[in-house]
């Protein structure tokens, strides 16, 4: 039987991992890029316990940094609730864990043949029947996956009615050399968090409730006016990325179309607001692998694939847009004294339970590649 081959659009986590499970599963991969490198931006990315389980199944070894005890913090400082690690590791067998972007990627790529990973292609569009038009020509397919983003061309072309929306905030994120504690801190429309990374580093954000397209000559110079009590991270920082953010508003009624799939973001963009946007895209790559593996119908894969990742992702999606209505969003003065009255009476183990449903999920099983025989 001929090989199968896949084109993924997109090298991100998503896309990375989503090739990494089809070669895994025997297909002959092609991934095309059109950064001409590679790499992840200059921010950390919180990896819970579901994606956890993912990359270990998909044999992704990638240099984690599992989080210690941590704080949700008044904007004074002042602990509103506890994280306690170890009542979250025995809850789900697993700590919350942080990495660089630029780490996990390059975890990523070492995962593949270096011949699957074409960086610098740019691709036009792609069709139901496994048509993808690039750049110097067009190429057919037996599997297109789209991870190519929140402004998916490939979605907007299958779903011309689909909608971002605004997700009523900003988010300005670094990573600095200074040693600091898991925390989040909530005030009047701000969030401000940091996520330790290895060898001494600090992933951190700062979200805040504003209007959209609002922009700092110095964004520097403005967080240091606004939130001068974290001058050390601030100052600390070599690039500090500022975007507003977005989510797909528009539930689709599909994730697949004849021989194209989407995957991560291009399928249901989210808010940031339970850090679980990038694992939820690695929960995608998984599973689309083993529905694929578990057919020789293609289509009937990618049926079971959207079966599977329809109704939870949006579902993450909703709880998302909740969480950040309810936290970093939150301005009104009333709503926060209750929520600072009920963070201060939960019981410490209310951390370690919030939102057990997503950190619960178990990755279907991939086929293992076999072994060559011993003569």
């Amino acid at each position: 039987m001929e090989q199968r081959h896949a084109v993924v659009i997109g090298g991100g986590i998503g896309g990375l991992c989503a090739a990494i499970g089809l070669h895994r599963t025997g297909w002959r991969v092609t991934v095309y890029e059109r950064a001409p490198q590679l790499t992840g931006i200059g921010a950390g990315i919180s990896i819970w316990p579901n994606a956890q389980r993912a990359l270990a199944e998909l044999g992704v070894e990638a240099p984690l940094c599992p989080q210690r005890d941590g704080a949700l913090l008044d904007p004074r400082g002042r602990r509103l609730a506890g994280w306690d690690m170890g009542a979250y590791v025995r809850r789900y067998g697993l700590p919350l864990a942080a990495i660089h972007r630029a780490d996990l990627i390059e975890a990523l790529c070492a995962a593949l043949p270096e011949s699957s990973l074409h960086p610098g292609v740019e691709v036009r569009s792609a069709t139901r029947d496994g048509v993808v038009h690039r750049a110097g020509g067009s190429i057919r397919a037996d599997l297109v996956v789209a991870a190519d983003g929140i402004r998916s061309p490939v979605r907007q072309a299958l779903h011309p009615h689909a909608r971002l929306a605004y997700s009523r905030g900003s988010a300005f994120r670094g990573v600095a050399e200074l040693p600091s504690r898991l925390s989040t801190s909530w005030g009047r429309g701000t969030e401000v968090g940091t996520l330790p990374l290895l060898d001494g580093r600090v992933y951190w954000w700062i979200a805040e409730a504003r209007p959209e397209g609002l922009r700092h000559d110095d964004v520097r110079a403005y967080l240091l006016a606004r939130y001068d009590h974290r001058r050390p991270m601030i100052t600390a920082t070599p690039e500090i990325l500022h975007h507003d953010l977005y989510h797909l508003a528009t539930p689709l009624p599909s994730y697949v179309s004849g021989r194209l799939a989407l995957l991560g973001d291009a399928a249901h963009a989210m808010p940031p607001y339970l850090g679980q946007g990038g694992c939820m895209a690695i929960e995608d790559a998984v599973t689309l692998a083993a529905c694929l593996a578990a057919s020789d119908d293609t289509a009937a894969g990618l049926r079971a694939y959207d079966e599977a990742r329809r109704p939870r992702t949006q579902h993450v999606v909703r709880a998302s847009i909740r969480a950040g209505s309810a936290g970093p969003l939150l301005r009104n003065p009333v709503g926060r004294a209750l929520r600072t009255a009920i963070l201060r009476l939960a019981p410490a183990s209310t951390m370690a339970r919030a939102e057990s449903w997503i950190n619960r999920w178990e990755p279907p099983r991939l086929p293992r590649p076999a072994r060559p025989r011993t003569p």
